[in-house]
């Protein structure tokens, strides 16, 4: 298919996954933004648990909503057609334009993936006529030869929509001259020529000391080097499991909150404000022995409720938060974590676990009760808090989950409509609510209320603005991006393939 419409655009590849095509993608949209651009991302296909619901209550990758905020834009669902929320290493929720299609094993998927094609054609099709430039993503890398043949997110997408692409390796894993050569490689003539330059990646050090490096990787893959960008320190959500930030033990700052890093953890991007604060230290434990006195612990949001309560009762974490909130240590749990500080989890249809009428003890920290059904909700909500504390902080944020629960006591909450949403009692606290800390009245009154509790003046840590902090890390980002690439042969590439 020509891409005949007014957009052009360009499309960032990677060697594997992790070479850093989400944070590119995202230095790009925002330098087209800069350039007086009207901008848009794109990833027909993304593997991810951590999700976000659109204001007209549809679900989508975070990785595009973080593009889509570099561009000054508001998350469209268009900009992610295909989500696949793994359940299992051999299965995955599918979710197509923001709505569940259901659960389907990784060899029914790809049976079945090239009958989405359409689907992601309209959502491309309808972006390309309303933005200047679409900046798309691959996944994964595009010599995987085994799925090469029903591709629909790397080189067989780049020829649906006739994109040209920059290939970027990560240096920083090693090996990088390797991962370029070997990818231009294991590609077909036609995806060869689609490529119009190689970017070597998360760079440390002396680029000279690459030159004849590079000059040999040109002409063994006759592909120009269109930039080293070097290793930035900015502090952009990431999407998946291989997030920086999840392998973070310890962190030098007054006050200490531990996330319960869950085996199918979701959604952590729920912490980057608490991690942006200056008193706040946020770390990610998965051992009792390691979790220690914690001013704070959380246990976020989960793909798998049942499986990780197992897990976190089978690892002896359950008892070591049990013990922690006997002590007076404050306890808050998000979403599925949420459900696990309840009485009871059962799954009587065997949504969570796959075994139908199992019931599970919960933690037993607040008086609810969770129901797992098939109904997902799926929604976008503004609250107010109303938990001792908390109280008076303006919320906006949204609901993904599984499940209905029974609440006998204090709302954590309070839904404009009315509605209750979580619950309190002592200092455990619970609430379905993704994004809650966003908008920075919580993280204030958080910070405030833990400094207080460790004789701590709050006045002595400033607050930031979260949304102004994540304005200033899309500018720098931009700024060594556009600093190491050759923007202006991206510019060419993006126009010779209009």
């Amino acid at each position: 298919m020509s891409n005949t419409n007014r957009a052009r655009c360009i499309m960032v590849q990677g060697t594997m996954s992790g070479a850093g095509k989400s944070l590119l993608c995202t230095a790009l949209c925002r330098i087209f933004a800069q350039d007086g651009l009207r901008v848009a991302p794109f990833k027909s296909q993304n593997m991810a648990l951590n999700s976000y619901v659109t204001r007209d209550g549809l679900e989508m990758g975070r990785a595009q909503v973080v593009q889509a905020q570099a561009a000054g834009i508001e998350p469209d669902v268009r900009m992610n057609p295909i989500l696949l929320k793994p359940c299992s290493d051999t299965g995955s929720q599918v979710i197509v334009r923001g709505e569940v299609r259901g659960q389907m094993p990784a060899a029914e998927y790809f049976r079945h993936k090239k009958q989405l094609i359409p689907e992601i054609l309209a959502a491309y099709q309808s972006l390309a006529e309303e933005y200047d430039v679409l900046v798309i993503e691959g996944a994964g890398s595009p010599a995987e030869i085994n799925l090469k043949a029903d591709d629909i997110v790397n080189m067989g997408l780049a020829r649906l929509v006739n994109a040209p692409v920059l290939l970027a390796g990560d240096i920083d894993r090693g090996g990088v001259f390797a991962q370029l050569y070997g990818t231009v490689a294991l590609l077909e003539e036609e995806e060869r020529a689609r490529i119009g330059g190689l970017v070597i990646n998360k760079f440390r050090g002396d680029p000279a000391i690459l030159r004849p490096g590079l000059s040999m990787l040109e002409e063994r893959t006759r592909l120009p080097v269109l930039g080293v960008v070097p290793y930035l320190e900015v502090d952009v959500d990431d999407e998946d499991s291989l997030a920086p930030c999840l392998g973070t033990a310890s962190v030098h700052k007054p006050i200490d909150i531990a996330v319960i890093r869950l085996p199918r953890i979701s959604n952590f991007t729920d912490f980057t404000p608490l991690e942006s604060h200056p008193a706040l230290g946020v770390r990610y434990v998965s051992e009792a022995s390691v979790l220690g006195h914690p001013d704070l612990i959380i246990l976020p949001g989960t793909k798998n409720t049942v499986e990780d309560l197992l897990w976190l009762r089978q690892n002896g974490l359950e008892a070591a938060i049990l013990k922690a909130s006997t002590s007076d240590t404050p306890v808050l749990g998000i979403c599925g974590g949420y459900q696990m500080l309840g009485q009871t989890l059962s799954d009587p249809d065997g949504v969570e676990g796959g075994v139908p009428g199992r019931t599970l003890r919960g933690l037993e920290l607040l008086p609810v009760k969770t129901v797992f059904t098939a109904e997902k909700t799926r929604t976008r909500v503004q609250a107010v808090t109303e938990s001792g504390p908390f109280a008076g902080a303006r919320l906006d944020g949204y609901e993904i989950h599984m499940g209905r629960t029974q609440v006998e006591g204090a709302a954590f909450c309070r839904l404009q409509d009315g509605t209750q949403d979580g619950c309190c009692r002592n200092l455990v606290y619970g609430t379905y609510l993704h994004g809650l800390f966003d908008t920075g009245e919580l993280t204030v009154k958080l910070a405030d209320w833990l400094c207080t509790r460790k004789g701590l003046s709050p006045q002595q840590a400033a607050p930031v603005s979260h949304a102004a902090y994540q304005q200033r890390q899309f500018d720098r980002l931009a700024d060594g991006v556009r600093e190491a690439l050759d923007m202006q042969a991206i510019y060419r590439m993006m126009e010779e393939c209009r």
